[in-house]
C-alpha cells in the first residue's frame, strides 16, 4: 500500500490531468419503448476539426404532447446545456442551436441508430455521424426524494438596465431569520447552476448551504434561460448591477435576515461581488472564489484559443486534454510497475515528485507561451477602438499563425475577439475601488488553479484590502479552478466518476458565514413556505 502522501501526490496528477476537461457523464431517466420514430436518447460523435476531433453530444426527450426538447453539449467548448430545436422531415433531422449558432443536418440511417450529415457554424462546416445511444433498459427510473427546504423560481427586477433575472430561491426548513446569499457565476453566459456538463458548481454549492440553515438565490445569466439581455454584451459593471437587485430581493424576503445578506462569485463572479461591496447598499459580506486580482488582460492572455479560429481553439483544447490524460496514465502505469518490481513507498513518492515538477514546469512553459501568443492580439484591440480595422488587423495574425483554413474561419476569431465583453474585460482592473471595501471579506483559491494562479492574485487583492481588517484569506490544496474535489474523492455515478465541489471549500464557506451570525442554527423541522414576494415590475 502507498502511504497517505504517496496518494496526496497521486491526486494532484489526478487534478493536473483534468486541466480544462469538463465532464460530460450523462444521467438520463429510463425512457419508454422508443419506437422507430423517436428520436429519445443520446446522440454523439467526433466532429472532425484541423488537428484533432470535437465531442460533440445532444440529449433529447420526447415530450407527452408530441414536442422535443434537446439540448446540445460541446464541452471543451464551454457549450453546456444549450436548448437545441429539433425538427424531423422524414428520415430527415435537423438539431439547431439558435443560441451558439450551430446547427446539424442529417439522414437517419435504416435501423435509426445513425444520424449521418453536416455540422456547421459560422466559419466552419464538416461532415459529422452522431451514433444513438438509447437509455439503458436496466436503469431504474429517476426518482429524488425532495429536499428538506423550500424551493421556488422566482424573478427579479434589474430596473436601471429594465430586464428580468430569473431563478431559484432556496430557503432552509424552519421560522428564520436565516442568513442569505446570492450566487454569482463566472464569465461566459451559464445557467443558474454553474454548470460544466453534468457538474453543478454552484447548484451543488446552494444545496450544500441551504441543507445548513443559509438561504440562496441563484439567477440564469442575462440571455440563459428566460433572463433577459445578452450576457455577450454584459460588462463587469452590468453585472454588479444585478448583483445589486438580487440583493434587494432578498432584502424583502419575510425570513431572510436583513442584516446578513451577502455575495458569493466564482471567477469574474467574484470580482463583481467585491465591485458591489465597493458601492451604495455593499453586501453584508463577500465570499469569492478564484477571483482575478491581475488585469483582465492578463487574464484573457492565458485563456487557450482565445481569438483563435474556432476549429483551432478547440483543437488546442483537445490537444492540452490528451496530453494531459495520456501523461496522467503513463505516471500510473509506471507506478504500477515500480510496484510490481519490488519498490517501496519512499521510492514511489520520489518518482512521482519529480514527474510532478516536471508537469508543473512543462505547464508553466505552455501557459506562458501562450501568454506570449495572446498578447499581440489583444493589444490590437486595446489600442484600437475602431471594431473594423482591429477585425483586420487580428485576422491577418490568425492567418499567418494558422494558414490554411478559410477566410470566414479568421474572421469569426477576430469578431470574437473585439466582442463587447471582451473590450470591457480589457479595461477591466480587479483591484479598483477595493479600498473602499468595509465588510467582511473571504477570499477563496484552489492551489491547483492553472487558469488563474492562486499566488499571483490573491496577493493582489489581499493588498487592495489592506485596510480592510475582517479581510480572511485560504488557500486550498488539492482544489482546481472549478473547485472540484480531487477525482479519487467523487463519487461513482453508474459506474463512472463523477466531480463534485470540494467538501474543504463547502466547509470553509458555511463556517465563516455563520460565524458572523453564531445564533443561527440550521433547523430540520419543515415549515409551510411562505409567498416569495416578486420585486414590483416596471
Amino acid at each position: 500500500m502507498l502511504s497517505d502522501r504517496v496518494s496526496t501526490t497521486c491526486r494532484k496528477y489526478c487534478q493536473t490531468a483534468l486541466l480544462l476537461v469538463l465532464l460530460v457523464l450523462p444521467s438520463l431517466s429510463r425512457a419508454q419503448a422508443i419506437n422507430k420514430y423517436s428520436l429519445e436518447g443520446e446522440w454523439k460523435g467526433p466532429l472532425t476539426v484541423p488537428g484533432g476531433s470535437l465531442p460533440i453530444q445532444i440529449l433529447v426527450t420526447e415530450l407527452a404532447n408530441g414536442n422535443r426538447f434537446a439540448v446540445l453539449n460541446v464541452v471543451p467548448q464551454r457549450i453546456n446545456r444549450i436548448p437545441t430545436a429539433v425538427a424531423q422531415h422524414g428520415d430527415t433531422i435537423t438539431f439547431v442551436a439558435e443560441e451558439v449558432g450551430c446547427r446539424f443536418k442529417g439522414v437517419r440511417s435504416a435501423d435509426s441508430k445513425r444520424l449521418e450529415g453536416t455540422w456547421s457554424q459560422p466559419g466552419f462546416s464538416a461532415p459529422l455521424t452522431l451514433e444513438f445511444v438509447p437509455p439503458p433498459p436496466s436503469a431504474p427510473k429517476s426518482f429524488r426524494f425532495p429536499p428538506p427546504y423550500r424551493v421556488q423560481e422566482v424573478s427579479v427586477q434589474n430596473p436601471l438596465d429594465k430586464l428580468t433575472l430569473q431563478g431559484t430561491l432556496t430557503i432552509p426548513a424552519g421560522s428564520g431569520p436565516f442568513p442569505a446569499v446570492v450566487l454569482l457565476s463566472d464569465w461566459g453566459p451559464q445557467n443558474q447552476d454553474g454548470q460544466y456538463g453534468t457538474y453543478k458548481l454552484l447548484g451543488g454549492l446552494a444545496d450544500h448551504l441551504t441543507r445548513r440553515g443559509i438561504a440562496v438565490l441563484r439567477c440564469h445569466d442575462r440571455g440563459v434561460g428566460q433572463s433577459g439581455g445578452k450576457d455577450a454584451l454584459a460588462s463587469p459593471d452590468d453585472r454588479v448591477r444585478d448583483a445589486q437587485a438580487a440583493l434587494e430581493f432578498l432584502r424583502n424576503q419575510p425570513l431572510i435576515d436583513i442584516q446578513l445578506v451577502g455575495l458569493i462569485g466564482h471567477g469574474e463572479g467574484g470580482n463583481v461581488a467585491l465591485l458591489a461591496a465597493a458601492r451604495p447598499q455593499p453586501p453584508a459580506f463577500v465570499v469569492t472564489l478564484a477571483a482575478a486580482g491581475l488585469p483582465g488582460a492578463d487574464i484573457l492572455s492565458m485563456q487557450p484559443g482565445l481569438g483563435r479560429a474556432t476549429s483551432v481553439a478547440d483543437t488546442l483544447l483537445n490537444g492540452v486534454i490528451r496530453q494531459n490524460q495520456h501523461h496522467g496514465a503513463t505516471i500510473q502505469e509506471q507506478v504500477e510497475k515500480m510496484r510490481a518490481g519490488g519498490s517501496n513507498a519512499a521510492q514511489i513518492q520520489i518518482y512521482l515528485d519529480q514527474q510532478y515538477l516536471r508537469q508543473k514546469a512543462e505547464e508553466k512553459k505552455r501557459l506562458d507561451a501562450l501568454s506570449k501568443e495572446q498578447r499581440p492580439l489583444l493589444e490590437i484591440v486595446r489600442q484600437n477602438p475602431d471594431d473594423r480595422a482591429a477585425q483586420a488587423e487580428v485576422a491577418k495574425l490568425l492567418q499567418a499563425a494558422t494558414p490554411g483554413l478559410p477566410d470566414s474561419a479568421y474572421v469569426a476569431g477576430a469578431l470574437q475577439l473585439t466582442s463587447p465583453w471582451v473590450r470591457s474585460y480589457l479595461r477591466f482592473y480587479p483591484q479598483r475601488e477595493l479600498e473602499t471595501v468595509q465588510c467582511p471579506v473571504l477570499l477563496l483559491h484552489g492551489n491547483e488553479d492553472l487558469l488563474v494562479n492562486a499566488s499571483a492574485n490573491l496577493s493582489v487583492l489581499e493588498k487592495g484590502l489592506k485596510g480592510n481588517k475582517q479581510v480572511q484569506v485560504r488557500r486550498l490544496d488539492g482544489i482546481n479552478h472549478l473547485f472540484q474535489a480531487p477525482m479519487t474523492e467523487w463519487p461513482l455515478i453508474n459506474g463512472q466518476p463523477s466531480p463534485v465541489f470540494a467538501s474543504a471549500a463547502q466547509d470553509a464557506i458555511r463556517n465563516w458565514v455563520q460565524s458572523l451570525a453564531p445564533t443561527v442554527k440550521p433547523s430540520t423541522q419543515p415549515t409551510t413556505a411562505p409567498e416569495i414576494k416578486q420585486a414590483a415590475r416596471n
